[in-house]
């Protein structure tokens, strides 16, 4: 990853629109929130009669192509791709077929290649080049003996994605050559505790690195605000066309950030907005928020409802969730981590600029009252406009009283 961005452009402030899988991937494949694509739960898809992204390369004349988790596993099947190949659960063998296709490639149109890994999904391998001992815990974490063999773990897959990612990139400019436009990035933050399934900043903010010889400059980082809403018009106005004009009747929620790709911007939005709804029924915690430079609201549309997820009701996945609450029994800072991830109030704000890890909620405090006030209205606002009915997926869990 460190060779790819000294060749472009690393973005500081790339953030998801929705920390799980499938509505954050129906948002790059349709260039719409999920309350207007209808993809708002997790595994849930965007509906049929929406233009996604394969059919704007199409008219543009490129072959469009997905290899590996592109869209949500099998529902890749159903977004028009002129190949979709090894797409399931684990399909790890699909960056190698990925690339030996491409160099075996014969078709003379230009080519819009989609390369989706697995990694750093759970179940996640057993560490081979990670030392656990030298591990150091998120401060929002407990520390315990399987935390660190977890992360270990986690951290092994994360080496696996940069390998593989390194290969991609290689393979790309060897075949595509130097104008390609390569764009490496990610659909959520980590099976993690405040991490996936969240709107916070562990949830939401992704890697995204561009890179384009001769167009893109390299070796520099922008603090630019982008959303993975506004790749698909990017990409398109990338390839020389006009995003809303190919998008017809529906207004695209995004906007290409093209210009800050080229330099001829410095920014693109003044704040971002995301939504969660649910993972099924071991997830039920609809929330809303909103992020600008510096702060953001998070609503909490049922704080009656306990926060449970994969972490919480599969821990047999990750093993270390037994331990948070084991040690919480002692540990009032362990109690503490636990009680904040499961029970939530009804809106948070947090002052990014000197609480990044989003430890304090100003939403209570007199000072910010006004802010809370706006970014509240805000939130109210986007809601109307996108449609949003503020749907329960599933069957929550209460908080005790």
């Amino acid at each position: 990853m460190e060779r790819v961005a000294a060749k472009g452009m690393t973005f500081d402030r790339a953030f998801v629109v929705s920390p799980s899988c499938a509505p954050s991937r129906a948002a790059l494949l349709t260039g719409l929130m999920p309350a207007r694509n209808g993809a708002e739960a997790n595994h849930s898809k965007p509906r049929d009669e929406i233009k996604k992204l394969p059919a704007y390369f199409h008219d543009l004349g490129y072959q469009v192509v997905s290899f590996g988790k592109v869209a949500h596993y099998r529902q890749v099947t159903n977004y028009g791709f002129d190949v979709a190949r090894h797409f399931n659960y684990h399909d790890d063998v699909a960056v190698d077929e990925a690339i030996e296709w491409l160099k075996n490639r014969t078709d003379d149109r230009p080519l819009c290649l989609f390369v989706g890994t697995n990694w750093p999904h759970v179940p996640w391998p057993k560490p081979r080049d990670v030392d656990p001992k030298s591990i150091q815990i998120p401060t929002t974490h407990v520390t315990t003996p399987k935390t660190r063999a977890a992360r270990a773990m986690y951290y092994q897959a994360v080496l696996t994605m940069d390998e593989e990612l390194g290969r991609t990139f290689d393979a790309a400019y060897e075949v595509l050559g130097e104008n390609t436009l390569f764009l490496h990035t990610s659909d959520h933050g980590a099976q993690w505790p405040f991490g996936k399934w969240n709107l916070y900043d562990d949830g939401l903010r992704t890697p995204m690195i561009a890179v384009w010889p001769g167009r893109i400059a390299p070796n520099v980082r922008t603090d630019a605000m982008v959303t993975w809403v506004d790749i698909l018009p990017t990409l398109v106005a990338a390839a020389g066309g006009d995003p809303q004009a190919l998008a017809g009747e529906d207004e695209l929620d995004g906007r290409s950030f093209l210009p800050v790709l080229t330099g001829e911007a410095e920014s693109h939005r003044d704040r971002v907005f995301a939504t969660h709804s649910g993972d099924g029924n071991i997830n039920v915690y609809p929330s809303r928020g909103v992020r600008d430079e510096r702060y953001k609201y998070i609503r909490n549309l049922h704080p009656e409802y306990k926060f449970t997820s994969h972490v919480t009701e599969k821990p047999g996945d990750t093993g270390y969730w037994p331990s948070w609450v084991k040690k919480a029994e002692t540990t009032p800072a362990a109690a503490d981590k636990v009680r904040r991830y499961q029970q939530r109030p009804a809106e948070e704000l947090y002052d990014l600029q000197v609480d990044p890890q989003e430890l304090n909620n100003l939403a209570a405090d007199p000072a910010h009252a006004e802010r809370v006030q706006a970014m509240s209205a805000a939130v109210d606002a986007w809601m109307t406009e996108q449609g949003d009915e503020q749907t329960v997926y599933g069957q929550p869990k209460l908080s005790a009283p």
